[in-house]
């Protein structure tokens, strides 16, 4: 098939790009997301079967303090390529990197925070009703309602994936596994972390490589609008995450928690199943967080030490 993508350069991207050339055609977009007039001709000229929208800014903390930027490229970057797309002739699917982050607030998240972990673990699925509480999260939640209005009206083919934490950067360590990793590896006798008590759960770079891989291949059995949360349902306190890969490390230092600005309004509990996508293609994830974690510190361990 032909493919279009967006943010290749990201950490998805990187290694889905690879991946998609080996048996497809594949054109990188190169234009700023925002500038409609090049986005508009860069597809048209590609005219893909599939096109991948993974261009975002994507750190949560961050969009707190830069609403107007996320928006901007998050929301109005994402409409100008949505509606690029309704406009190609051959178009399969349209497939977006949507987030957990949508559901946002939910009553849980209360009792996680006043009690710590819930009497009824709850993994959110498609039925479980978005409150996004970040302004990244509103973003992509509102891009997947714009997608749905293309598709109700405009026929536009989609699936959205609400993907959980990914993890296995070797070239990044702002998100919380490789800030983690990084700082114990350095050998650093106190590491500084924002909140203990969240739960969220996590998933490793290939498992989720796969998900997207089984979308993008199978068009035909999730293009009338199918929305997916991706998880696996491995919830996790972040205190435990923290201590885990200290373990694991060997790192004997002290954790100083609450080290960064609060975030307003903190999400207590985000877990996330994966139910609908593997009933409907079959795919679910297979490294378990132990295996996952001891790859994503062997890369570093590598990474530092040359």
């Amino acid at each position: 098939m032909k493919i279009f993508i967006t943010g290749s350069n990201g950490f998805i991207g990187q290694h889905l790009l690879p991946l998609l050339q080996q048996t497809h055609e594949v054109t990188e977009l190169v234009s700023d997301l925002r500038n409609h007039a090049q986005v508009v001709a860069e597809l048209q000229a590609a005219d893909p079967d599939i096109v991948v929208h993974l261009a975002a800014r994507t750190e949560v903390e961050k969009s707190f303090y830069e609403q107007v930027t996320f928006s901007d490229i998050n929301y109005v970057g994402s409409v100008n390529l949505i509606d690029a797309a309704c406009q190609l002739p051959n178009l399969k699917n349209f497939v977006f990197a949507s987030t957990m982050e949508v559901y946002g607030w939910q009553p849980i998240s209360d009792e996680v925070k006043q009690h710590g972990h819930p009497l009824v673990p709850l993994a959110f699925d498609e039925n479980t009703i978005p409150n996004p509480n970040a302004p990244y999260a509103v973003a992509k939640l509102a891009v997947e309602k714009y997608l749905e209005y293309a598709h109700r009206a405009l026929n536009l083919p989609f699936t959205a994936l609400r993907q959980t934490n990914s993890y296995g950067r070797s070239d990044n360590d702002f998100f919380v596994t490789e800030q983690i990793i990084t700082q114990m590896l350095l050998g650093a006798d106190v590491v500084k972390l924002g909140y203990a008590e969240p739960y969220r759960n996590f998933i490793w770079i290939e498992d989720l490589l796969q998900a997207w891989m089984r979308v993008i291949e199978n068009p035909d059995q999730c293009n009338q609008g199918r929305i997916y949360t991706v998880g696996p349902d491995n919830p996790i306190k972040i205190s435990d995450y923290a201590n885990k890969i200290a373990t694991m490390i060997g790192w004997k230092g002290d954790i100083q928690w609450n080290t960064k600005p609060q975030r307003p309004g903190e999400i207590y509990w985000l877990n996330s199943g994966t139910k609908a996508i593997t009933r409907d293609l079959g795919w679910e994830p297979t490294v378990d967080i132990d295996t996952g974690l001891d790859k994503t510190i062997s890369l570093w361990r590598k990474k530092l030490n040359s």
